[in-house]
């Protein structure tokens, strides 16, 4: 994609670290410099600020990852790259059939009104869920993963699902502030909004992270 677009060797190209590693291999494919930009909180996904913060004189695409069934601010995205003269690319999520979305907006509703003590995600407009979202607020990564431990241990199925951003790994480490990258990773969590999942199944996931609330207390 980056290759045929003409993006190659001496160029630089702007990608979330909140992603898979594949993104940031196939700039280093293309011959190019992967440069990290922060992501937008509600969302997850690149944060137009944060894009234009990053370009250079090298830059020449921004590469655009639409994340959890909810899209990017994609009108802003493309300001900035008409901006800078930048190739503006997305890469999207594989779509549901429609009676499959609803019912998981469905379980993401009931989710969004029984659940205490995590920070529910933010609908917005189109989300299709392709994975509900929660923050467990509190004293960074311990905090979120032993809550994770403690709902799988009551038969609930759960997964961070960003276990470490790509610009910490050591092949892509790089000296780039990216706090809302670094809190996301450490707080955020996937809890299950299948289709398959009965009632007695959401009720279940609700009664479990429920019964955790003494562990989103930070320590002091």
């Amino acid at each position: 994609m980056l290759r045929a677009a003409g993006v190659g060797v001496g160029d630089e190209v702007v990608v979330p670290a909140f992603v898979n590693v594949e993104v940031a291999e196939a700039v280093v494919l293309a011959g190019a410099l992967p440069v990290f930009a922060d992501i937008d909180p509600v969302t997850y996904c690149l944060d137009a600020s944060a894009v234009e913060a990053a370009v250079s004189s090298r830059t020449a695409a921004v590469v655009v990852v639409h994340r959890f069934g909810r899209s990017a601010d994609i009108t802003r995205l493309h300001g900035v790259g008409q901006r800078h003269g930048l190739l503006v690319l997305e890469q999207g999520e594989s779509e549901a059939p429609y009676d499959e979305i609803a019912q998981r907006r469905e379980r993401a509703a009931y989710l969004d009104a029984k659940l205490k003590g995590v920070r529910t995600p933010d609908g917005g407009d189109g989300h299709t869920y392709q994975q509900y979202i929660v923050r467990v607020p509190g004293n960074g990564r311990p905090d979120r993963d032993a809550f994770a431990r403690a709902v799988r241990a009551r038969r609930v199925e759960c997964r961070v699902p960003v276990k470490t951003p790509v610009h910490r790994l050591p092949e892509y480490r790089r000296c780039v502030s990216l706090p809302e990258t670094e809190r996301a990773a450490d707080e955020t969590l996937s809890l299950p909004v299948d289709a398959s999942l009965t009632k007695r199944d959401m009720q279940r996931i609700v009664s479990a992270c429920n019964a955790l609330g003494g562990l989103l207390q930070p320590a002091f």
